[in-house]
């Protein structure tokens, strides 16, 4: 039923849009003198009159039947209703020979102010929205098109016109409307980048007929030349006619036109040489002085327009570089800004200052893409972005590589970005995104930008494919298997270790890749011993000098063991610095305090309590009171005093369970 009725109403629309046309040929040829069937006082009257009182139904019904732009074309078409009202009264009240000025002029004049306000509310509804630029162009050309046509018209009319004052205005009242009715349509055009669509097209084209009407029936009356009858009074029902027929056009709207459009420069070219044309000729004629007014106004917006034009291309340039850098979808610094900021932190490296460029990778975010869906992907990747800006802002930049790959600049230890990477973690049901990470330390690594990336990018991949055999549980399976076979009792050893060793890390605030490696070399810290002849291990006695030498070299030895596979590397580095002490005095380095790593320091205090609650073929095993006594003796010295503390925190609240149980029981 609606699309019946929607096809009714578009077949009644294109015949009455027929019959305006059409009705325009018998009028022509009568007025040209070749068709009078009926006499011409037929079609200049009734047919005259018809077709403007058709024009102005046709764009009324526009408003009354449609709700888009109602408004707008309601006052569009009243005006052409108060025009075809003056006509009315021109040929039926006063038969052809009003006074001047009379009723008719007065809908003639209404034409003018309903015509403006239906244009300025029709250019409100389609264009969407413009910069400054847009609306400075169509100012400009306004008052260019005003200056012109002031010193063409309305000089014109005002030495050809005598008579009373009321005379004199009337007789430039038209003049002044359709000049600035004019301005209004080429500031239409200017603000819509000369795209204005159909509609106004049609609207132009009506105006620009009426004002040539105006023009010449003004000068021909002035000047007693004028006679009713002939062709140029086909001007103004042509005029209607084709406004009624632009109010039945697709509306459409203006592309929106933004900063980043590329600015225009040639309306005000235009318009300034015509404001210069003006001024010009104001040496030679005589020019109303609003023409002058109107064209030295041209020329100041001609200038404003330059300057403004300058800052819009400066803001152009400036959003084009900031876009060039930054990644579109998280807001975070590219890969092209990273490798400006590298280079310039390379060249300040030179002057003795260090930074650290830290590369991470996600990990499980494919499978996340591949269950969730991209959109979901792209969410997760801004929320992680925004976490890793948030980590790194007290001491560096996040950037965005591409895909889900990150990176950081920053001036932190490796343990603060171990810290920041832990941002771009997050779980939930159905997955968990991890990250891997690899660091290289400018300038100690690397001199140039590639060579810093090429390092971070290895270790970076170093760190994933442990992260991977940790996951499947092959890279220190066998070790600790051949262990357990040579020494079984080192197994519970290693076990409590390691136990201790997470417990004391997680107090400390350890992540959880760290917490992992930490596992893993508390679980092979004495992987070296496998290379230790068992009557050195086993002997009851004091050890000798090259016996001695033997057990110094076990962490050297686990070390090279380790470092065959590329995913136990790191846990290597480690366990070659667990028999380290505090003071300085342990092997195989001597490093001492806080150069001495974390983990390391952890599993030293863990073993040497482990390994003092054991019997041992030269000792029996002590108490937990005893050991923790020897603990705390020698913190500060052989072990870091903090973990000691931790790890004794963490001995009292696993026996704390049992006091209560003898309490009350």
């Amino acid at each position: 039923m609606e699309a019946a009725a929607h096809h009714r109403a578009r077949a009644l629309l294109r015949v009455w849009q027929a019959i305006l046309l059409l009705g325009l040929i018998p009028l022509g040829m009568a007025y040209i003198g070749h068709f009078s069937p009926g006499g011409t006082r037929l079609y200049q009257t009734w047919v005259y009159e018809g077709l403007e009182l058709l024009a102005s139904l046709s764009t009324l019904a526009r408003a009354l039947f449609v709700r888009a732009e109602r408004s707008a074309w309601f006052f569009v078409g009243a005006g052409l209703l108060a025009t075809t009202c003056g006509d009315i009264v021109y040929d039926f009240w006063f038969h052809g020979n009003p006074p001047f000025p009379s009723a008719a002029d007065v809908g003639y004049l209404a034409f003018y102010p309903l015509l403006y306000v239906g244009i300025v509310l029709l250019l409100r509804t389609r264009v969407s929205r413009f910069s400054a630029s847009p609306w400075l162009d169509g100012f400009l050309a306004a008052t260019a098109a005003g200056a012109l046509g002031t010193s063409v018209l309305l000089e014109v009319v005002i030495r050809s016109t005598q008579g009373s004052p009321l005379v004199v205005l009337t007789n430039m009242a038209y003049p002044l409307g359709d000049v600035l009715l004019l301005a209004l349509l080429v500031f239409v055009f200017s603000v819509t980048r000369w795209r204005p669509g159909r509609a106004w097209a049609l609207i132009a084209t009506g105006l620009i007929l009426n004002t040539v009407g105006d023009a010449v029936y003004l000068y021909q009356s002035a000047v007693g030349t004028y006679v009713e009858g002939r062709f140029l009074d086909l001007v103004w029902p042509l005029s209607l006619v084709l406004i009624g027929l632009s109010a039945w056009q697709r509306p459409g709207r203006v592309p929106r036109i933004e900063l980043q459009t590329r600015s225009l420069l040639g309306t005000p070219l235009v318009c300034g040489l015509v404001a210069t044309g003006v001024l010009v000729a104001a040496t030679q004629f005589r020019v109303h002085a609003l023409a002058l007014v109107l064209a030295c106004g041209t020329i100041v917006l001609v200038l404003a327009r330059m300057m403004l034009s300058f800052r819009e291309n400066a803001q152009l340039l400036e959003t084009s570089r900031h876009e060039a850098l930054t990644d579109a979808l998280t807001g975070l610094p590219n890969r092209r800004k990273l490798l400006l900021d590298l280079q310039d932190e390379l060249d300040r490296a030179r002057s003795g200052e260090r930074r650290m460029l830290a590369l991470f990778d996600l990990n499980g975010f494919k499978d996340y893409n591949d269950t969730f869906g991209h959109p979901a992907g792209d969410a997760l990747l801004s929320r992680l972005a925004a976490k890793l800006v948030a980590a790194a802002a007290p001491f560096g930049v996040a950037y965005r590589m591409g895909g889900d790959e990150f990176c950081v600049l920053s001036t932190a230890p490796e343990p603060e970005l171990r810290r920041v990477g832990d941002a771009l973690c997050e779980g939930g049901e159905g997955f968990s995104v991890t990250s891997a990470y690899g660091v290289a330390v400018i300038p100690d690594d690397a001199s140039t930008v590639s060579a810093a990336l090429s390092v971070a990018d290895e270790r970076l991949y170093a760190h994933k494919e442990m992260l991977a055999e940790i996951r499947r549980g092959m890279a220190h399976e066998p070790l600790l298997r051949t262990l357990a076979e040579r020494e079984p009792e080192l197994r519970a050893h290693v076990a409590d270790v390691s136990s201790l060793a997470v417990r004391v890390g997680e107090q400390l605030g350890l992540l959880r890749d760290e917490l992992e490696e930490l596992r893993l070399a508390a679980e092979l810290h004495d992987v070296g011993k496998l290379a230790i002849p068992d009557v050195v291990l086993q002997k009851a006695a004091a050890l000798d000098a090259t016996e001695w030498s033997f057990i110094h070299s076990h962490t050297l030895i686990g070390q090279r063991i380790l470092s065959a596979a590329p995913a136990l590397r790191s846990v290597g580095a480690i366990v070659r610095s667990t028999h380290e002490n505090w003071d300085g005095m342990g092997y195989p380095e001597g490093l001492a305090g806080e150069a001495i790593p974390l983990s390391a320091r952890i599993i030293s205090a863990c073993d040497a309590y482990s390994a003092m609650t054991s019997d041992r073929p030269y000792r029996a095993a002590r108490t937990q009171e005893e050991a923790i006594r020897e603990l705390r003796r020698c913190a500060g010295q052989q072990f870091d005093p903090q973990v000691v503390d931790l790890l004794c925190d963490a001995l009292a609240a696993e026996n704390q369970p049992e006091a209560n149980f003898a309490a009350h029981g």
